[in-house]
């Protein structure tokens, strides 16, 4: 299933870096949910590798109830991770990323928020791969910007490290490496990897504000202009504003799981 592009709002900024911010509608943000958005929140793609290791065993009533209740939690998701399933979601279809490893697999206990950016991975430069960061933040603060934008943890100073400081974009490379090492996706590692050892500027960084007020490009402008400044020429960066209709952060959780249950969205 395709995610919607959505409405193009406004656009800032010239490479390499730029912002966008785009609305969904609710009908947009329905289909989003109960499609691509809950398969990366549900990891579909972990669970199906981890249940693959028991084909083969007898396949009792029993047997498939276990599996169910370790694999897939009951609990609702917050609504900061269905933010982040609804950005990468946009990445992956809409800006040639792919992150194959989701922060939660690492998780030991579930609703933790492990440190280091929100995705990591790659995307896709024509025909080659370079590394990709994002960090995401989920607001329906009323005010441009919103207050997550700010402080030890905001989005501007997330950003700013990703891009100032090679070491931490060293341990989110290192943090993929240990998991590239018999993946599938092996060979797109090693292909990033070389761009990365001639230049370790050369990365793609996203910034995404998951929002549920009106449209303002207040909400970037600043961030776009200030990370411009002294940008390494080999990497490049752009901030994305995703507008959901009025109200809907709230229940964002509620509904991604309703999707899974059959339920009314």
């Amino acid at each position: 299933m395709t995610l919607s592009a959505g409405t193009v709002e406004y656009t800032i900024g010239t490479a390499p870096v730029t912002g966008c911010g785009i609305s969904w509608t609710a009908e947009e943000l329905d289909t989003a949910l109960a499609g691509p958005v809950a398969g990366v929140v549900f990891d579909d793609a972990g669970n199906a590798d981890c249940a693959a290791i028991l084909e083969g065993l007898s396949e009792t009533e029993f047997d498939r109830e276990g599996v169910q209740r370790v694999l897939n939690s009951e609990q609702e998701p917050e609504a900061w991770r269905v933010g982040e399933g609804l950005a990468e979601s946009y990445l992956t279809h809409h800006r040639n990323c792919s992150f194959p490893w989701p922060d939660g697999r690492d998780e030991r206990k579930s609703g933790s928020s492990l440190p280091g950016a929100d995705l990591v991975g790659f995307h896709q430069d024509g025909e080659q791969d370079c590394f990709a960061f994002g960090e995401v933040k989920t607001s329906g603060e009323a005010k441009h910007p919103p207050g997550a934008m700010y402080g030890r943890t905001g989005l501007k100073q997330q950003l700013e490290d990703l891009r100032d400081k090679v070491s931490i974009r060293d341990d989110l490379v290192k943090y993929l490496w240990h998991r590239a090492v018999n993946a599938s996706w092996k060979g797109r590692f090693i292909n990033a990897y070389k761009r990365y050892n001639a230049d370790s500027a050369d990365a793609c960084l996203f910034g995404l504000l998951v929002r549920d007020v009106e449209p303002h490009r207040d909400d970037l402008q600043v961030r776009v202009t200030k990370l411009g400044k002294d940008c390494p020429s080999a990497m490049s960066i752009e901030l994305i504003a995703i507008y959901l209709p009025a109200g809907s952060i709230d229940s964002l959780s509620k509904k991604v799981v309703q999707s899974r249950k059959g339920g009314d969205t």
